[in-house]
């Protein structure tokens, strides 16, 4: 049996009626580790139980969570929770338009912030909250969930092994059909789709992709994007046609340190036609793999077949059937809790800490670069960023117009 918990760490958690908020967030972390009786800290024996307070705007949608899961606390009050010294962690789920204030008001507050990301709408902003968090002193982390997915982990461990040998390339895909509104409602909110209420697919997935590839293959270096928006009108959750003036699908391929070249197609404009709605192909000199959210399928040099280009005749040859399914070897959670379960034993314990929000503003300049190559039909080259800012001179005149 488990040691009882030794104390209890207090969490404000706000946007968390959100599908992401609520789903990941809410349920399948902070609860699931409620359940399991709080966080385990490093030495395997003990566990702080955690307490979460509910913020949001709607006293309706709180008190309804709140009631469902049986939680004492929530409040549409922000500034109250954070003054409020039993809530020790910030975590928010908000719309990329409100984040930042919010973010702004906790560093202010003192409190450890843990957000999903982009953490900001400008690089610039995204800077200076890593340099006001850095500040304070406080401890930041930002959500970089899909390295913890079990298709990311096994890819991990290749490369850390040496299969691949020098990697040469990746080519990802990620998307699915958004339905328009009319004759089938939408599976994402409509302010996805409007760039003045902070939507467009490259602002979304660019710093997903950002932390992906610097993580595994190494830092992006470069950046060419065409960003499109294939639907231009939408019908929104009160059956509202709009004016999709967001992208919603985008191409781009990165230059990255050491050489390797990716490419990556995100789109919310595509039939799916893979196993997963999201696969990354790694191809290596002496092996390749397919990744997905679960899957790990791998062609090492001594097994890979010898293809003959012959357009005269039909191939009959299954080049499926000549990958090897990577066996997972242990368990994997939910990423999204697995990186909870990180931060919350950096915040208690002082744990190492992989993702904060310097790591987030990366993946806000490489959004901005996308959108800058997009909008100039150029590559766009991305400088070296710390908490001081852009390294060298030119990085920063090119950082002047990004975004611009």
């Amino acid at each position: 049996m488990a040691e009882q918990p030794t104390r209890t760490i207090g969490i404000i958690m706000n946007g968390v009626s959100g599908r992401m908020g609520y789903r990941q967030h809410l349920v399948r972390s902070i609860l699931a580790i409620r359940e399991e009786g709080g966080v385990l800290l490093g030495d395997g024996e003990t566990r702080v139980q955690l307490e979460p307070i509910l913020v949001g705007r709607s006293e309706k949608k709180l008190a309804e969570l709140a009631a469902k899961h049986g939680i004492e606390h929530w409040t549409t009050n922000l500034d109250e929770a954070l003054a409020d010294p039993r809530w020790e962690i910030y975590a928010d789920f908000l719309v990329t338009k409100a984040r930042a204030a919010a973010l702004r008001k906790a560093i202010a507050a003192g409190k450890a912030i843990y957000t999903e990301k982009p953490t900001a709408e400008s690089f610039e902003e995204a800077l200076e909250l890593a340099r006001l968090a850095d500040a304070a002193g406080i401890k930041n982390g930002v959500v970089h969930d899909k390295l913890y997915l079990p298709g990311l982990e096994k890819l991990r461990r290749l490369i850390d092994s040496g299969f691949f040998g020098r990697i040469l390339s990746v080519r990802g895909e990620f998307g699915y059909w958004v339905f328009e509104g009319d004759w089938q409602p939408a599976q994402r909110p409509s302010w996805n789709y409007r760039a003045e209420d902070g939507g467009g697919i490259i602002v979304d997935m660019f710093p997903h992709w950002n932390y992906v590839l610097e993580n595994l293959f190494g830092r992006v270096e470069s950046v060419y994007a065409k960003a499109v928006t294939e639907i231009p009108e939408r019908i929104d959750e009160q059956g509202r046609a709009y004016a999709a003036t967001a992208d919603d699908a985008a191409y781009a391929i990165f230059e990255l340190e050491g050489g390797v070249t990716a490419q990556l197609n995100s789109s919310w404009t595509t039939r799916v036609n893979r196993d997963e709605l999201v696969e990354f192909q790694v191809d290596g000199t002496h092996g390749s793999a397919v990744v997905g959210l679960f899957g790990c399928k791998i062609q090492p040099r001594n097994a890979t077949p010898k293809p003959v280009w012959n357009p005269d005749l039909a191939d009959a040859h299954d080049y499926a059937g000549d990958w090897i399914e990577s066996p997972g070897n242990r368990e994997f959670q939910n990423g999204f809790k697995a990186q909870w379960e990180e931060f919350l034993r950096h915040v208690i314990e002082d744990a190492p800490n992989r993702f904060d929000f310097l790591a987030g503003a990366r993946g806000v300049l490489l959004a901005e670069a996308g959108l800058r190559s997009n909008a100039e039909g150029r590559r766009v080259e991305l400088p070296h960023v710390t908490i001081a800012g852009a390294a060298g001179a030119e990085a920063s005149a090119e950082l002047a117009g990004v975004g611009a």
